[in-house]
Order: structure tokens, then C-alpha cells, then sequence
């Protein structure tokens, strides 16, 4: 059983003559590719001089060399942020590539320019049918192209206004620690530590954790501006009416019925409120503190090591689907799971997977009922990702809101296994755990999104926040779906230091769609196991058509009146389960 990454399945080291082999390929390809279609615009008019021109941008795209490259460095800087031959290496093949795939910005661009009529002939074509989502995603995305030399620009500013900001907290974040019983422990093991302790211990680290982070918040104030700005600028440039617009747009999502979801569960926030009011009789407190939000109500006598999540995991995906079970073995055979937190290494859990690449998983497992289903979760990302292989390169990206309906099932058929192994008292325990845990995946990140929302707006129109009024901005959104039972302290603000998901502009959103989508996927494989099958088709599907799309073909109508509402439904149903059983 292998717990580390084994970056050897990319290149033997960086000193490696393979990479500027790679490179050298991948630039060669993208001179090629230049000749041949730079100087002509007959596949603009011709559908089938157009399918063989998509087969050669398909191929070009699907390249690993690329890939291999970048990831390679990139993932040994997620494993040490002090590395700093993997973050010069890692800047001049960005630099590189960059400038190479600039030079192919003119083939989609021009797509995207095809008369109006052309482009609705093209979308009926038989000889363009493999490529037709394809084709409908660039020429609603060309509305919002620049010029090809304004392109190349925003381009190549992506490094510096903001990959390095946010690359630069990262870095600074990760070489923090806190004391807490005599030891030193790096941000991100204290952080997932604190759900597990005593109501005085849990308090006491957390501010502990809050106040590293505001004496290191200068620099997420002069970061979360630089970004922010830069977002303005490049929305403003493209079009775009919202700060969230382009995220809906590249999710695939319909913006319309996102801002209906979202106000849906803003206006149902009453629920979380109602969650915390029994939490805090469970805990025994008159107040909740920000410190209490992931609490534990109890004690379980499962305190899962690696690998004894693994084993649980292996029989849950066992009888859940054969195929799942074997993927997860392959990816701790071959050293694809990086497991435990240590100092430099990159907090939270992700999974990492490129065409024509291995796929890698990040965790920080300490030995809880949470990092199991962490591990779930990035398996579940894990699986979808394996899967959406069977689709032609060109839609083996998935959407972001359909990647998180994948990690939040898996996390649901874990649960479903470690379930039974609980005592009555321990069942109520978990029970908790679950409603807590869909309370931080729907209404908590649908505050995030309001959260950021008004950050946007105050920074576009008055130029700027300071680190103490972003603070606030945290309270108030927190406090909003926390409800009155909470009381919020100032330095509670300070945890927007080390939130990554400000940086990802309105990524959140997606949690919430996810989880309350899975819910329903989950309800319906438990009425008839069968039902794996479509299960498997959306997880098989990759980016092929749109999630709406997806879902809508095995049973899942999420444009219907009252989907999501019944969904939240199933929540309050859960809380009135867990007060019974109490």
C-alpha cells in the first residue's frame, strides 16, 4: 500500500531529458497544426472539411506531453510549497506552453465567428454530429471573445495577476503553524483536528488557527484585491453583466435558473437555523461559537485509520460496482493517493486528473470519521474521472457542477456501509454528522456565494476592500445561514485567509447543486439497485452534453418546479428523523 504520491509515473526526476523532449513535441505539433490551417478558411464553410479540421485541433488537444510537464512540477509543489526548483521550472513550461497554445487561439476563435445561419446548419449536420455539443458550447462562449491579439494578452497576464497571487498565499499559508499541546502543528492538520476536540479545546485551537491568520492577512487583503480587480477588468473586457456570469457560463449551467437555486436556499436558510438550535442542545450550550459549526455531538469508537478507511471503502464500492472497487485498488498500487498532512504540503483534499494522464488524489487523512469520507468524496471524483475516459478527448472535461454531484454520491454510498457498523447511540451520532454535513454543503456554501457576490460588487464599485472589512463581510454571511444561535467574534472574520474557494470565484455554488442533485440519484438507487446503470451512464458521460442534459436522461429533471425544493425538503425530513431519535 503505497501513501505517497509516485511522481515517477510521469518523469524519473527533473533533471529528467524527457521533459524539453515533451515540450519540444508539443510545440512542433502546434507549428504543424499553424501550417495547415492558418492561412485558410475553407473548413469555416465546409462541414466535412470542418470535421477533419476538429479531429486535428482534437489531437492536438489531447496531447500528454503538455500535460506531463506542467503536472509533473505542479504536483511536487503541492507536495512542498518550499520547492522552489518545481516552482521556476514550473513558471518557464507555463510560460512556454502558454505561448504555444496562444498561437492556436485563432482556430477557435474563427469557429466561433461562423455566420449565425452557418452555425445553425452546422449544429444539424449528421457528418458533425460527434462534435456538435462541442461547436454549441464555442459559439455561445464566442459571444464573450476578444480579438486574438487581446486573447494572447489575457493569456499570458494570467500568471502574474493571478496564478502567483494566489500560488504566493498558498505558499505563506503552508509554512504556518500553530501550538497546541506542546507541538507545532501545520495550519491544515490543526484545522481538521478541531471538529473532533472538547468544546474549551476546540474554541481555544481554533483561535489559535484565527489569530496565525490574521497576522499573516496583509497579504490575503493585497491578494484578494489583485485578483478581484483583475476579474473586473477581464469581465468588463469580455461582456460579462455579473461577476458570476462567466463561471455559470463555464460550468454549463443556465445562469437564470443557478440565481433561482441559489435565492431558493438563501430564503430556506431557516432549516440550517433550525439544524443548529438541536446542535447546541446536543453540545449542551446556551451559544454556539464559529469553532462549533462541524462539532461532533459524540463519541464513535471507529477512528479510522488509512488503511481502515480503505478497507471500508473497498467493500462499500465492492457491492455498490465491481469496476469501482478495482480503480481504487489500481490508484493505491501505483502510489496515485498522497495521504497524511505534513509541514509545506498543500491543505484539503483535491483530485487532479488531466486526458491522457494519471489521475492523483491529495488528502490529509488524520484518522477520523471526516477524513473517511474525504477519502469517499475525492474517490468519487476519482471514479467519475476514470470513467469519462470512454468519451472522445474532447469531452472527458466534465462541468464543475457535475464533478460535484459524483463526490457527494460517493460519499453517500460510504456512508451507507459504515453506517451499520455504528452502535444506536453511535447511529444517532453519524445521523448528525450527515445532516451537519449537508447543512455545510448547501446552505453554508450558498452563503459563501452571496459572500463573495458582495465582495465583487464593493470592490468594483469603491476599488477596494481592507482585511478588516473583508472580516466582517465573513461574519455577516456566516451569521446568516448560522442563524441566532450563534455568536460571532471578531477574529472569526480571519478564516477568509485560508478559505481557497474566494479564489475560485463562485465555484461554491456547485457544492450545493451537487449535493442536493446526489440526493437524488442516491434516493433512487436505494429503491432499486439497478439503477446503477444510469448511475454509471452520467458517471460515463464526461462533458459530452450539458449537465441539464445528463441528469434529464436518466430521470433527473432539475429545470422542474420544485426540485430543488423537495431536496431541501429531504433535509428538514432528516432533522425531524434526528429529533425523534433523540
Amino acid at each position: 500500500m503505497k501513501t505517497s504520491w509516485n511522481l515517477k509515473l510521469i518523469y524519473d526526476s527533473e533533471k529528467d531529458p524527457q521533459i524539453e523532449k515533451d515540450i519540444a513535441t508539443y510545440e512542433k505539433a502546434v507549428e504543424n497544426f499553424i501550417r495547415k490551417y492558418e492561412n485558410t478558411s475553407l473548413y469555416l464553410s465546409d462541414e466535412k472539411k470542418l470535421k477533419d479540421a476538429l479531429a486535428d485541433y482534437e489531437n492536438l488537444f489531447s496531447m500528454k506531453e503538455p500535460r506531463k510537464a506542467i503536472n509533473y512540477f505542479h504536483y511536487r509543489k503541492e507536495l512542498n510549497s518550499a520547492d522552489q526548483e518545481a516552482e521556476r521550472r514550473m513558471n518557464v513550461i507555463s510560460d512556454r506552453l502558454t505561448k504555444a497554445g496562444n498561437k492556436t487561439l485563432f482556430f477557435e476563435l474563427a469557429i466561433g465567428k461562423i455566420d449565425p445561419k452557418i452555425q445553425a446548419e452546422f449544429l444539424k449536420s449528421e457528418t458533425l454530429k460527434e462534435y456538435r455539443y462541442f461547436l454549441k458550447r464555442n459559439f455561445e462562449t464566442a459571444k464573450h471573445n476578444l480579438t486574438e491579439p487581446e486573447e494572447k494578452i489575457l493569456n499570458l497576464k494570467s500568471l502574474p495577476s493571478y496564478e502567483l497571487w494566489v500560488r504566493g498565499q498558498q505558499k505563506l499559508l503552508s509554512q504556518q503553524t500553530v501550538k497546541f499541546k506542546g507541538k507545532a502543528l501545520p495550519i491544515p492538520q490543526a484545522q481538521n483536528m478541531i471538529a473532533e476536540l472538547p468544546t474549551a479545546e476546540r474554541r481555544a485551537l481554533t483561535d489559535a488557527v484565527n489569530e496565525v491568520l490574521k497576522k499573516i492577512s496583509d497579504f490575503a487583503e493585497s491578494e484578494l484585491n489583485a485578483i478581484y480587480l483583475n476579474k473586473k477588468i477581464n469581465d468588463e473586457l469580455r461582456g460579462f453583466a455579473q461577476p458570476y456570469s462567466s463561471t455559470i457560463l463555464g460550468y454549463q449551467n443556465d445562469e437564470k435558473s443557478i440565481i433561482t437555486f441559489v435565492n431558493t436556499v438563501t430564503k430556506r436558510f431557516d432549516i440550517s437555523h433550525r439544524f443548529y438550535k438541536l446542535k447546541a442542545k446536543l453540545l449542551k450550550q446556551k451559544k454556539l461559537e464559529y469553532a462549533d459549526r462541524a462539532a461532533k455531538v459524540g463519541k464513535v469508537s471507529i477512528h479510522p485509520s488509512f488503511g481502515e478507511s480503505l478497507g471500508i471503502l473497498r467493500a462499500s464500492f465492492e457491492k455498490v460496482d465491481p469496476q469501482f472497487c478495482e480503480i481504487l485498488d489500481e490508484y493505491v498500487a501505483n502510489g496515485q493517493i498522497d495521504v497524511y498532512p505534513k509541514k509545506g504540503k498543500k491543505g484539503g483534499a483535491y483530485c487532479s486528473g488531466d486526458i491522457n494522464m494519471p489521475t492523483f488524489v491529495l488528502l490529509n487523512h488524520v484518522d477520523t470519521l471526516d477524513s473517511f469520507k474525504t477519502f469517499a468524496h475525492e474517490m468519487g471524483h476519482s471514479i467519475h474521472t476514470e470513467l469519462s475516459k470512454s468519451q472522445p478527448a474532447v469531452y472527458q472535461g466534465y462541468s464543475i457542477s457535475v464533478a460535484e454531484v459524483a463526490s457527494t454520491l460517493f460519499e453517500h454510498f460510504a456512508f451507507e456501509e459504515i453506517f451499520p457498523r455504528l452502535s444506536k447511540k453511535e447511529q444517532v451520532i453519524a445521523l448528525h454528522d450527515r445532516i451537519n454535513d449537508a447543512i455545510a454543503t448547501i446552505f453554508r456554501q450558498v452563503a459563501v456565494f452571496n459572500y463573495e457576490l458582495e465582495m465583487h460588487t464593493i470592490i468594483r464599485e469603491k476599488g477596494a476592500l481592507s482585511k478588516e472589512e473583508i472580516a466582517l463581510l465573513h461574519n455577516k454571511h456566516m451569521a446568516s445561514y448560522l442563524g441566532p444561535q450563534f455568536r460571532m467574534k471578531e477574529l472569526d472574520g480571519y478564516f477568509f485567509v485560508a478559505w481557497p474557494h474566494l479564489r475560485y470565484f463562485f465555484y461554491v455554488y456547485s457544492y450545493a447543486y451537487g449535493e442536493l442533485i446526489s440526493m437524488a440519484l442516491y434516493k433512487k438507487y436505494r429503491e432499486n439497485k439497478e439503477y446503477i446503470k444510469d448511475i454509471k451512464k452520467f458517471l460515463s458521460a464526461g462533458g459530452s452534453k450539458s449537465p441539464e442534459d445528463i441528469f434529464k436522461e436518466i430521470g433527473i429533471d432539475t429545470s422542474s418546479p420544485g426540485f430543488f425544493e423537495q431536496g431541501l425538503q429531504n433535509i428538514e425530513d432528516d432533522i425531524a428523523k434526528l429529533e425523534k431519535m433523540l
